[in-house]
């Protein structure tokens, strides 16, 4: 059973398939998180249920034992009978060894099957998200949420699988053992249980909100560190080591002390049960004593009923340090299905059209793009056309919307007004995965993947041959420097920080050259490259992209000035379209950043 864990596949649940919005309650997270990723191993639970039972009943089954040596053996000097029930309870010690091995090793196995298959619903919800959710939860609290907050659920399923299980059963069992040893000290039950129970109900209350908000800064953390490792060159180019210090000093220290505060109460549970527990051995031996004194009691009742008492706490205080790690399992079981009842806003249609194959044309029909809850849309009344074997350029200033622009074609954002087509369809109406299968896209951050030159390329296409890697960098004009490097397996550093920002975006342009696609979707691509190789870039690619549709985004005259059709975007319109003499003659827009970049002698 337990090979079966890892040597099968993961019987992962659907993520999917569950309903239910957001906003959950922390108590009903965890309840559904449990629910719904420990249903495939129901058989692995139930073997753990039944051998925790027969374990219980084997240590509650001890005591009584000894209580009848004591009583029948060595009051009346029977060795017989102390060596022969002396025997029946070293087997069922060994029973009880066996069955808690066994239990521990099946119900471990099953918390981590457990925390594999959260992550990777999460991860999995993660991956379908747009660009909108990612921003709405942020990179470092979807990290925190995928491992720490995972783990806190796991290793709750830890202790629930191997240690509470137990506590209800030797609870119940051991009052109903305690009771037929003695009925008249069952109100020292009536009196420990409940005092032990509010005193850790008391306690972990005051828990949940300081773990809720210890999470939260983790979640600070991750992400000062993150901001710090990314921007290193920048912090230290402007001697701001100091200050970066300071704030991480700050965001460490908060966390400190809230995690300082969570431990001062849950360090004082401990002593509580101690002192519970070790009142409630005095009060029955007290009591106890005097019932033995009047003849209404044996010792060996005594001691079993002491025994019971024992077990019956013990069984509180497992339940007590389970019900510690409660209040922020529940906490990070919120945050976790935050995210995996959190709807993607791009998703595949029910039934999906096919676009025509070859086909790469683009055609944008009032299109207008509003982030939630904004006053004024991002895009507003685009509508403009780029045919196969045209090159379409948009510039603009800062912040006018080029990029919002390009990310609707790949459906990384949705529009909210009017339709983006890709052959012919819109692109709401086509599988998202066939669509991005047709656009090479070269995003305006170049990101490169831990790996080889290779491998990068081979995102483009992962049946790409050798000839055809080496053709895409030709075209790329990144061919001498990766001969340099040592060829296509040369190592590339996470996000590419082994080269310098014009080979990273020469790579990416490769990777996207590998596709061979319908549509090419250049986002600044060529920022970076100096104006020579921009030019000998641009002119290799004239051939290879002849039968598709290339839309640039670029900031240099230059770059779009020989395009077939260019785009003049400012507030998030378009005031200007048409060739670049067109434009030099009827939009201002466009004579104002050709004339910030060169003299009207350089004009071309």
């Amino acid at each position: 059973m337990s090979t079966q864990l890892t040597a099968t596949a993961p019987r992962r649940p659907d993520p999917d398939a569950r309903a239910g919005s957001p906003e959950v309650g922390e108590d009903g997270a965890l309840t559904r998180l449990l629910t719904t990723y420990l249903r495939p191993y129901r058989r692995e639970l139930t073997i753990v249920l039944a051998l925790q039972l027969v374990g219980t009943i084997a240590s509650l089954y001890l005591p009584s034992l000894n209580a009848d040596i004591i009583d029948n053996g060595v009051a009346r000097g029977d060795t017989s009978y102390i060596v022969e029930l002396g025997g029946w309870m070293l087997v069922i010690s060994l029973v009880q060894i066996v069955c808690s091995i066994v239990a521990v090793r099946y119900g471990t196995r099953t918390a981590m099957a457990f925390g594999r298959d959260v992550r990777s619903g999460v991860f999995r919800r993660v991956g379908s998200f747009s660009a909108q959710e990612v921003a709405r939860f942020g990179a470092p609290s979807l990290i925190t949420r995928t491992t720490n907050d995972v783990q806190q659920v796991q290793v709750l399923v830890v202790m629930l699988t191997t240690m509470f299980v137990a506590a209800p059963i030797m609870s119940v069992a051991g009052v109903v053992m305690a009771l037929r040893e003695d009925v008249g000290l069952s109100w020292l039950l009536l009196v420990c249980v409940p005092v032990l129970a509010v005193a850790v109900f008391l306690i972990t209350a005051r828990m949940v909100p300081l773990f809720r908000r210890q999470q939260e800064r983790v979640d600070q953390v991750n992400r000062v560190l993150r901001e710090q490792l990314t921007g290193v060159r920048v912090v230290r180019a402007f001697v701001r080591e100091k200050a970066e210090t300071e704030r991480f000093a700050d965001a460490n220290a908060q966390l400190t002390d809230i995690a300082l505060r969570a431990g001062r109460l849950q360090a004082m549970i401990f002593p509580t049960v101690t002192l519970i527990f070790n009142v409630s051995s005095v009060a029955v031996l007290w009591f106890g004593a005097q019932r033995v004194a009047d003849g209404e009691m044996q010792v060996g009742a005594l001691t079993a009923f002491l025994a019971y008492l024992l077990q019956i706490l013990m069984s509180v205080m497992m339940a007590s340090f389970i019900s510690t790690m409660v209040p922020r399992a529940a906490v990070s079981a919120g945050r976790i299905m935050e995210v995996i009842t959190t709807e993607p806003s791009v998703h595949a249609p029910s039934s999906s059209v096919a676009a025509a194959a070859g086909s790469g044309e683009i055609s944008f029909h009032s299109t207008e793009f509003r982030y939630p809850g904004a006053d004024a849309p991002v895009l507003r009344n685009i509508s403009f056309r780029v045919g196969a074997g045209q090159t379409t350029a948009i510039i603009g200033s800062t912040g006018s919307g080029k990029t919002t622009l390009m990310s609707l074609i790949p459906r990384l954002i949705d529009v909210t007004a009017g339709e983006v087509r890709v052959g012919g369809v819109d692109v709401r109406a086509q599988d998202p995965e066939a669509l991005r299968s047709r656009i090479g896209l070269v995003p305006q951050q170049a990101y490169l993947f831990t790996g080889t030159v290779r491998s990068n390329l081979l995102h483009g296409d992962p049946n790409a041959t050798e000839e055809q890697l080496w053709a895409a960098l030709d075209i790329a004009q990144a061919r001498d420097f990766v001969t340099t490097m040592g060829g296509l397996d040369a190592a590339i550093a996470q996000g590419g920080t082994n080269l310098s920002g014009g080979q990273r975006q020469r790579l990416s342009i490769a990777r996207a050259l590998v596709r061979r696609p319908d549509v090419y979707l250049f986002d600044d691509s060529f920022s970076a490259l100096d104006l020579a190789t921009d030019a000998a870039l641009r002119a290799a690619l004239r051939p290879s992209t002849r039968d598709a549709a290339v839309i640039i985004v670029a900031q240099r005259v230059s770059t779009v000035a020989s395009a077939d059709q260019i785009l003049v975007l400012e507030n998030g319109e378009v005031v200007g379209m048409g060739t670049h003499r067109e434009l030099m003659d009827d939009c201002p827009t466009y004579q104002e950043i050709v004339h910030s970049q060169i003299t009207p002698e350089e004009t071309p």
